[in-house]
């Protein structure tokens, strides 16, 4: 290769934005020629690491958009402390099949059980599959959409947010609305039934959201259009953060009675 096609060849790997293959490119052809590999091993190669970077690039992008507070991994999940879960209905969640399905997760249950490690892990399983994901706590999106119907644009924040094939809202229920917030949520829930999916975290069961919104009749209609098409998983476990506890707990325990034995000694 003379330098004019190899400059050439550097040039267009650049103008066509083939970043990783104009890196790798050097030191490949070195080693295909000592290891007299063909043409179309080195092309097959070459356009599996573009690739391969090219979707790792992407799935960062997506996870910075979807705003997840922490990364919780399905893997990470502790399904034998959490028994009132059935594994089989989290591993078909994660087939992703009710996002093509434009359906609902709702996942109910005191503080601690898990509830958002499920619903930022479904989240993450989006993001590598290629779904857009956005993550919010509630009260901020209720701040933001109040915000948004004060200043006449809530349509706009709602076509916003409708651009996310799936929008995890975490904690209702920790926090009342006043009429504003869930007029709004309303609206947003209201247009995303039937289009896209949303998952929901609470620490009330159903029949305590009229007290959420402290209207039983707005709080009757969101649940008509959440729960049409959804998975509800009610956890009835004990808090991870309780369980840590005791176990620093027993520990301090022991230490003390062990300090205690020194000292008598």
């Amino acid at each position: 290769m003379n330098n004019f096609t190899y400059e050439k060849l550097h040039n267009n790997l650049q103008y066509l934005k083939l970043n990783t293959i104009e890196e790798l490119l050097d030191n490949c052809l070195e080693i295909a020629a000592r290891d007299s590999k063909t043409t179309m091993e080195v092309l097959d190669y070459l356009f599996e690491q573009e690739k391969k970077h090219r979707e790792a690039a992407a799935i960062e992008r997506r996870m910075k958009s979807a705003g997840f507070p922490v990364k919780k991994m399905l893997e990470e999940f502790d399904f034998e402390f959490q028994s009132s879960i059935n594994k089989k209905v989290i591993e078909d969640l994660a087939t992703l099949r009710f996002v093509h399905n434009a359906e609902n997760i709702v996942l109910l249950g005191p503080p601690g059980v898990g509830k958002s490690h499920l619903a930022i892990a479904l989240g993450i399983e989006a993001v590598k599959a290629g779904i857009s994901v956005h993550f919010t706590n509630t009260g901020n999106l209720i701040e933001r959409l109040k915000i948004a119907n004060r200043e006449g644009i809530l349509e706009k924040k709602i076509r916003d947010l409708m651009k996310f094939k799936v929008l995890i809202i975490d904690e209702i229920g920790y926090l009342p609305f006043d009429d504003e917030g869930a007029h709004c949520l309303f609206q947003l829930i209201s247009r995303r039934y039937e289009k896209s999916s949303t998952i929901l975290t609470s620490n009330k069961s159903y029949g305590e959201w009229g007290e959420i919104f402290k209207d039983h009749v707005i709080a009757a209609a969101l649940l008509d259009r959440i729960l049409h098409h959804c998975t509800t998983i009610n956890i009835k476990g004990e808090s991870y953060r309780l369980k840590e506890r005791k176990k620093q707990g027993i520990k301090t325990g022991l230490i003390r009675h062990n300090s205690t034995e020194i000292l008598e000694n």
